[in-house]
């Protein structure tokens, strides 16, 4: 799990009324969980403004092919209490994490993300994406098939935004991906859960993602007691490097609220 300190952790104490001081009161963590493929990068732009005062974590979703076991070790190394925000894969991961220990979780983001398990169609498409992942070179092909699927169609011929996400996924690999399609296929459907979140929600996505579409996360917003939904316009699946002006903004008011 990857760390930023805050630009503060080492401030002098603050004194609130005249001859008393009180202790520094530290900002809440943020742990992040990226997606499918994704590496930290994924959060590259939001990274700066996260970080401003307060302990930014990335979590690892590489190592195990279960999600019960990807949040338990992600729980492992979080701070004591934090606030959680996860894209796509990492969303679903955030579900079990609340599954496993709510009462550490202050407020929760959702990113391009679902709460439904895979369709018998979603479970075969990965399958075969695995099975062509396992291949020599099939991975590359994988990652062609997918970049049409990631972002807005006016983006595709965006090559600095393709570098980023093909960087991402040369860093993966092939034996990475294939982990973490096995646990997406192990998952649970989380929409029955949705109504016991306990803390602040905001749910973000944008509104051509033709992975996990704004009716998806419609769906969670209206399940999750008090749930915010913000739809990013003229953007696909990957909303952190797509709109990341709209989405920093988004969940700096997510951390303020």
């Amino acid at each position: 799990m990857q760390q930023q300190p805050g630009d503060d952790e080492l401030a002098v104490p603050a004194t609130e009324r005249p001859g008393e001081v009180v202790p520094h009161r530290p900002k809440l963590p943020v742990v992040l969980i990226p997606g499918l493929n994704c590496t930290p990068a994924l959060f590259g732009p939001q990274l700066p403004a996260l970080a401003a005062g307060r302990l930014v974590m990335v979590g690892d979703h590489t190592r195990h092919d279960r999600i019960a076991a990807i949040a338990a070790a992600i729980l492992e190394e979080a701070p004591p209490r934090f606030a959680l925000a996860g894209l796509s894969m990492g969303g679903y991961v955030c579900f079990e994490m609340l599954r496993q220990q709510p009462e550490r979780i202050a407020r929760l983001a959702l990113l391009d993300s679902s709460a439904r398990a895979d369709t018998p169609e979603h479970a075969e498409r990965r399958r075969a994406q695995m099975a062509l992942a396992s291949r020599e070179g099939g991975f590359d092909e994988v990652c062609e098939m997918l970049w049409s699927l990631l972002v807005h169609e006016d983006r595709r011929g965006d090559l600095a935004l393709r570098e980023t996400v093909m960087g991402m996924a040369k860093e993966t690999g092939a034996e990475t991906f294939i982990r973490e399609q096995t646990a997406l296929l192990g998952r649970p459907d989380s929409r029955a859960d949705l109504a016991a979140i306990p803390c602040p929600t905001t749910v973000i996505v944008g509104d051509a993602d033709r992975l996990t579409p704004p009716k998806v996360a419609r769906e969670i917003a209206d399940g999750v007691p008090g749930a915010r939904l913000v739809e990013i316009p003229h953007c696909g699946h990957l909303s952190t490097l797509e709109r990341p002006e709209a989405v920093t903004t988004a969940l700096m008011d997510w951390l303020a609220e």
